[in-house]
């Protein structure tokens, strides 16, 4: 399997593997100057449990203009699905300031793609509730439902281009 590219890029963000310095910070409540005021989130230091230096299967930031509004990634590397295509899930969030102007949805767009080039193909689970991320997954092309997962989650899946 083809690995991903420690940056991904879009037009408007900057999508870079964390590094152990950034997971240290996030672990350790720090501030840094090119961090939101609302990062990290909850989310965000959750995501930091699943960092593995090395691993470009790693959680990334969400950068617009040099400062660092989410974050995005996957939980650990692609695995044989029941129909044996590599599948990897996925997960997303933005700071509250930085909702609803397109990032989730370019940044996602952005790391399927990468994900795809590498021969994976996308999961992501979902609240019922959470209206606005469910939009993001029908944009990016999270077409088919599995059920739900044991936390209640929708269980959504990017079929392979």
């Amino acid at each position: 399997m083809a690995a991903l590219p420690d940056v991904v890029e879009t037009e408007r963000l900057r999508l870079p593997l964390w590094r152990a310095a950034d997971v240290a910070a996030i672990r350790a409540g720090e501030r840094r100057p090119d961090w939101h005021l609302q990062f990290p989130r909850e989310e965000d230091t959750l995501a930091a449990s699943l960092w593995r230096e090395g691993d470009p299967w790693a959680p990334r930031s969400i950068s617009r203009a040099d400062v660092v509004v989410g974050s995005i990634g996957f939980f650990g590397p692609p695995e044989p699905a029941s129909d044996g295509t590599p599948e990897v899930e996925v997960g997303y969030g933005l700071v509250e300031d930085a909702r609803g102007v397109g990032y989730a949805t370019e940044a996602l767009q952005a790391m399927a793609r990468a994900a795809e080039t590498a021969g994976a193909r996308l999961r992501a689970s979902v609240s019922p509730d959470n209206q606005a991320s469910i939009r993001v997954l029908a944009r990016c092309g999270f077409t088919e439902l599995r059920g739900s997962n044991e936390h209640g989650e929708l269980v959504m899946v990017r079929p392979l281009r």
